[in-house]
């Protein structure tokens, strides 16, 4: 395990006075799966009192003393934070995540304390002194037949989140849910024990979920499996089994594209965050932007469900969910979609986010979404395209609408090109709106200074202009002006002096 070396001073010092400090959790798990690691906690034992243990610490940097009534500290030394925390117990006393009784003691042993921890890989700990593994519960060797397994029935099911870790756990690590730990998760679906949970510490799991898995949809199909859509997401679970025309989706139903899609969205992702690091020289592309992308390429076709139909070759068309079997259809149709998945998506974002302006920047790339294919289609002109560009973010567009291109199995997508992305974008580039719409040429105060007075007249005006400007008639602050001289001519516009 590689050790900041600032950590290794202060376990060396812990050791000289007869405490041991065994680096525990995610950077234990992490080593054995090669992995980089991004925190170190650190569990300390042989010390009876934590107020003995802040006085040690203190001799390193600074110690923040959140968490303490937990037995936790944090310690900040050149640069780096390390969690320090003494060895505890937690009994559920009442409902809620915050109804558990924590007692600590620096006297218990390490398999005392790792069994209120939720999975056995996660409950393993390393001791660099005496290079030592603690495993009583057989994670690594989980970890080496990629299986992710719960430690304590009783235990797990006090804390109903650790559901939703397990979904995570096991789309990241790519590990497949024991037997045993895949019943009691469903079961606890089952039995409500998920409705206790906040909004806030749900959507903090689907972060880590879309964020940090290469397919997040192992967990979305998890989810699935275990009745969670069915029970808290009712927009994602209406995409299972609506039909689609096998022309452009041979891949399946809404359900199945929409999990290749996200999957697709996560593989992009991935891939610029490597070059963002690896060749420009800087860090990856904001996690608030992808992980918007993220959830616009889950909820892109929200709409399907509602506006899906079924058209008979005698003519007759019946929506999706009451299709007549017996009798060939010839074509399925999804008229206005995009426009209807928006009411949908807003329920689910809210269902886990009260972020109002996030939510907002999700809608117009999945109402959108279709525009990338069908200006290429029609080889949209400039006009257009700004006006699209008052819309969407079209850079971001494109993203989305590439996923949606290659989530599919048709000979196009399995090429990996997305020709009207890419036509699209280049144009964007050109007009210098690829990323944010044209600013105006005008505004009020130029109106002002030609000598008008202040009227409802003022935005009409400016609205032509900016018109006229999108449309490419006018190019410059000269030639919008002579627009408006020229209006105010032939309209008659009231002024303050006599140019008007």
């Amino acid at each position: 395990m590689q050790i900041p070396q600032s950590l290794r001073k202060i376990l060396a010092y812990l050791y000289e006075h007869h405490a041991q400090g065994i680096i525990v959790g995610g950077a234990v798990r992490d080593t054995l799966l090669g992995r980089e690691i991004k925190d170190f906690d650190i569990e300390v034992y042989g010390i009876g009192k934590i107020d003995l243990l802040e006085k040690m610490l203190s001799r390193f940097g600074r110690v923040d003393l959140v968490g303490k009534s937990f037995g936790i500290l944090k310690v900040t030394v050149e640069g780096s934070t390390y969690d320090f925390s003494f060895p505890r117990k937690e009994s559920k006393v009442a409902p809620g995540h915050k109804g558990f009784e924590v007692s600590i003691d620096g006297k218990m042993d390490f398999e005392q304390a790792a069994k209120r921890r939720d999975f056995t890989i996660n409950a393993m700990g390393y001791d660099p002194i005496s290079e030592r593994l603690y495993d009583p519960f057989g994670g690594r060797e989980d970890l080496k037949r990629g299986i992710l397994r719960h430690i304590d029935s009783v235990r797990f099911a006090e804390d109903p989140l650790r559901v939703y870790r397990a979904v995570q756990f096991s789309a990241r690590f790519g590990l497949d849910v024991a037997e045993e730990t895949a019943a009691l998760c469903k079961e606890m679906v089952a039995e409500g024990m998920l409705d206790e949970l906040p909004k806030e510490r749900i959507y903090e799991e689907w972060k880590k979920l879309l964020l940090k898995s290469p397919r997040p949809s192992i967990g979305l199909e998890l989810m699935r499996e275990w009745g969670i859509t069915k029970r808290h997401f009712p927009e994602l679970h209406a995409l299972i089994d609506v039909p689609q025309d096998p022309k452009w989706h041979p891949e399946g139903d809404v359900w199945v594209h929409t999990m290749m899609v996200v999957d697709t969205m996560a593989a992009i992702g991935n891939r610029e965050q490597v070059v963002g690091s690896k060749e420009q020289g800087v860090g990856s592309r904001e996690e608030k932007e992808r992980l918007k992308l993220l959830f616009a390429a889950l909820c892109h076709d929200f709409g399907k469900p509602l506006t899906t139909t079924i058209e008979y070759k005698d003519g007759t068309v019946q929506k999706w969910n009451e299709i007549n079997k017996s009798v060939s259809t010839s074509k399925i149709r999804a008229i206005g979609h995009e426009k209807a998945g928006l009411e949908p998506t807003q329920s689910f974002m809210y269902r886990l986010s009260n972020e109002h302006d996030f939510i907002e920047s999700i809608l117009p790339l999945v109402e959108h979404h279709l525009k990338p294919s069908q200006f290429y289609a029609q080889r949209a002109k400039a006009g257009a395209i700004r006006r699209l560009a008052l819309r969407v973010n079209i850079k971001e567009l494109v993203e989305v609408a590439k996923a949606d291109f290659l989530g599919r199995t048709t000979l196009e997508a399995k090429v990996g090109e997305y020709e009207a992305g890419e036509w699209l974008l280049a144009e964007a580039q050109k007009l210098q709106v690829e990323e944010s719409s044209m600013p105006p040429l005008l505004q009020g105060r130029d109106l002002i200074a030609l000598g008008l007075k202040p009227s409802r007249q003022f935005g009409e005006i400016l609205s032509e202009v900016y018109e006229a400007q999108m449309d490419g008639q006018i190019s410059n602050k000269n030639e919008a002006i002579q627009f408006v001289l020229e209006k105010i001519e032939k309209n008659g516009v009231k002024s303050t002096d006599n140019r008007a």
